[in-house]
């Protein structure tokens, strides 16, 4: 399955790039447009209906203070050599001795940039200058990494910001004027229709964005693990459709979601590895 659905998501970064490049100036223009056109939205702030236009304000509102949260927040940096504490929170001596000769050597990887010993399921941004955990991607976007620390709040952002789009574009539906003649219609809608297409394009691919990510944490995987599994020295002696991390899809999603704080992956992956001895 996994094989199947990797030309999908090899189109994943140019989504994002177009995305990143577009959002910020489409979203923002586009609700400016929307309530400006005498809308339904307008429409009830002029008689006094206020109940949805401050809901509206509400999820805007939110949408952009999560984009400063994960802007600004810690996505997992590892600022210091803590070997010996990612086994000491979970492999226990007799754990380590069941660990095949060939895999021990997993654990010692050292960053060649920074030089510090790397947790299993990070990797170096080169943008960032640091070592991640649990890497994902870099997004040039918020100008920061989606790691361990942030990328449930990345995911919560663009389901807000889906959600602001789709309002957006039921809003502005509800400001056509019917014009008989079409030149005069294109005319009187001009401005709307751009904004209608644009708010539906932005649509698209926040849709896209949201979806590969929800799909990608029910395997309990990453952008990068995905992408780059053939090179990845824990993952590249695995199956194609094998994934050491892999729980189920609700304790993926729960653990994701619900589970806060670091999650030593050298216990999952050698824990996987010898129950299927």
């Amino acid at each position: 399955m996994l094989r199947t659905c990797s030309k999908m998501f090899s189109a994943q970064g140019f989504w994002l790039c177009l995305y990143n490049r577009s959002h910020t100036p489409g979203s923002c223009g586009g609700v400016k447009c929307v309530s400006d056109v005498f809308t339904e939205l307008r429409k009830q702030e002029e008689t006094g209906q206020l109940v949805q236009p401050v809901l509206f304000v509400l999820l805007v509102l939110l949408s952009v203070l999560l984009y400063f949260a994960v802007s600004l927040m810690d996505p997992g940096f590892i600022l210091s050599d803590d070997t010996d504490l990612q086994f000491m929170l979970g492999v226990t001596e007799e754990q380590q001795d069941m660990i095949p000769p060939a895999t021990k050597s997993l654990r010692q990887r050292r960053c060649g940039h920074c030089l510090l010993q790397q947790p299993m399921r990070s990797k170096h941004c080169q943008t960032c200058q640091h070592c991640v955990r649990r890497y994902d991607h870099h997004c040039p976007w918020i100008e920061n990494c989606v790691g361990e620390r942030n990328h449930r709040w990345f995911v919560f952002y663009l389901a807000f910001q889906l959600l602001v789009l789709l309002w957006g574009l039921r809003i502005a539906w509800t400001g056509f004027t019917y014009v008989p003649i079409w030149h005069q219609w294109l005319r009187t809608n001009g401005v709307l229709t751009a904004v209608t297409m644009l708010l539906a394009l932005l649509s698209l691919i926040v849709l896209l964005l949201l979806g590969s990510h929800l799909y990608l944490v029910s395997l309990n995987t990453t952008t990068w693990e995905f992408m780059s599994r053939h090179r990845i020295s824990y993952l590249k002696h695995c199956g194609a459709d094998e994934n050491p991390f892999d729980r189920g899809t609700f304790q993926n999603l729960w653990g994701f979601f619900c589970i806060w704080g670091t999650v030593v992956w050298e216990h999952v992956y050698f824990k996987e590895g010898s129950d299927q001895v």
